[in-house]
């Protein structure tokens, strides 16, 4: 009996491997892409030519990279400028090789990552929707039925008769992304390229995500824009410098990307030297006054250099009573408490109000608004009050807070972030569409015949 048990478990232990095999439409193991680089140009010849001859060094744009993508995940993938997200693409997509590690895909790859590679510029639009079909592997039947729907999305008229070399660099990618995206993939990777063509292309481009997305299609996207990951992913990847630091949740690694793009985050993905600690919160919590009469937010992320310490907010009517509970059509004072430990030159105040999922629906900061804040030196405090009224849809939002200011190379350095400090509710009186209530003034009359 003992054996039957013992078999039994073996079997359900393969089918359970067998499911998440099935369910991984990506697996990335131990991947790793070295590129070697020359001062001169003789030197690589040279170097093939001559056995002993070695005159190159070595560039890691992928360093040890692991991922797991399953079906209907849309993982969005940040990083700056050279952290290796476009070589991860290209690999994926086979537009490069490994220098070692292995990627398995389990289904077919629609990539958007360099448009009309596939395309012969000889051959006119027509033609080359054929010949883009039969790469993807469609048979000349496929392409057929997704003809017309190719034709139309691409609105380029009668250019679609002549060569592709006559084409405009606009109308050259209205078509390789309409070929791109109509032939039904299962993976859908995307860099940056969105947003290509008229503004009314860019918004039939943006349907056709969102139609991907409603089928459960699995979904790579590699963009700046943090806007755009917290408004599609549902999982995020932070790269730098080849390696991944940041594996998880969309709100978070937005977060830590901000955190990293301002220097607060090592390249290793490590806390930077100057950072505010608990102590150092806790050593001006008793000069708080205003955070008692307000849903405070035990899991805000509080980081900086120390230079300046926000150490107390809160949100108030014209009266300087405390709203935790906000009419939109009331006037609202978010006041911030702040203390410098250095002397500062024209800091830089932020407010910034977000919905639960992390999205950004208001807000702005003295430099923006062209506010002189003035030389606030050493050991001085101020209260910085900004007045408006939050028209916003009835619901729980979160108040960020930012003390921040600009170096002599114009780079923006955090003296302390708080990133969705405040909880707070707002509600109305009267019914509205949408995130804003824009407070229309109507009229009418009536047309004399």
């Amino acid at each position: 009996m003992s054996e039957e048990i013992r078999q039994n478990d073996i079997q359900n232990q393969n089918k359970e491997n067998n499911n998440k095999n099935l369910e991984n439409v990506i697996e990335i193991k131990d991947l790793c892409k070295k590129y070697k680089m020359y001062h001169r140009k003789k030197d690589r010849l040279l170097e093939i030519i001559l056995p002993n001859y070695e005159k190159h060094t070595t560039f890691t744009a992928l360093d040890n990279f692991n991922l797991e993508l399953k079906k209907g995940e849309i993982l969005g993938i940040l990083g700056k400028n050279g952290a290796g997200k476009s070589t991860l693409l290209k690999l994926i997509t086979g537009v490069a090789q490994p220098t070692s590690g292995t990627i398995k895909i389990n289904g077919k790859i629609s990539s958007l990552l360099e448009l009309g590679t596939a395309f012969n510029p000889e051959l006119t639009g027509y033609e080359n929707i054929y010949q883009h079909g039969q790469i993807m592997g469609l048979t000349h039947e496929q392409v057929k039925e997704k003809e017309q729907e190719i034709i139309d999305f691409a609105d380029i008229g009668e250019h679609l008769s002549q060569p592709v070399k006559t084409y405009s660099s606009g109308m050259f990618a209205r078509l390789a992304f309409a070929c791109a995206i109509n032939v039904d993939p299962d993976i859908l990777i995307v860099d940056e390229v969105l947003s290509v063509g008229d503004m009314a292309f860019q918004l039939k481009c943006f349907k056709k995500f969102e139609q991907f997305k409603k089928k459960g299609k699995t979904i790579l996207f590699v963009t700046h824009s943090i806007t755009d990951v917290l408004n599609n992913c549902n999982r995020t990847i932070i790269l730098e410098h080849g390696k991944k630091i940041f594996d998880g949740g969309v709100k978070e690694g937005v977060e830590e990307y901000k955190k990293l793009v301002t220097k607060m985050k090592t390249p290793e993905g490590k806390e930077g030297k100057n950072k505010i600690t608990k102590e150092i919160i806790n050593s001006v919590a008793e000069k708080s006054e205003w955070k008692k009469y307000f849903v405070t937010n035990p899991d805000m992320i509080v980081y900086g250099n120390n230079e300046a310490i926000i150490y107390d907010y809160g949100i108030f009517n014209n009266n300087n009573e405390p709203l935790p509970i906000v009419d939109n059509n009331e006037e609202t004072h978010i006041k911030l408490k702040v203390q410098f430990n250095e002397t500062i030159n024209c800091p830089t105040i932020s407010v910034t109000v977000k919905d639960f999922h992390g999205k950004e629906m208001c807000g702005n900061n003295t430099n923006f608004m062209g506010i002189d804040t003035g030389l606030c030196e050493k050991g001085e405090e101020y209260i910085f009050d900004f007045e408006q009224k939050l028209k916003l849809a009835p619901g729980k939002y979160t108040i960020s807070i930012s003390c921040s200011r600009f170096d002599d190379n114009g780079e923006l350095i955090v003296m302390n972030r708080n990133y969705d400090a405040l909880i707070i509710e707002v509600s109305s009186e009267r019914k509205m569409v949408g995130c804003f209530d824009v407070d229309p003034i109507v009229t009418f009359k009536k047309i004399e015949k």
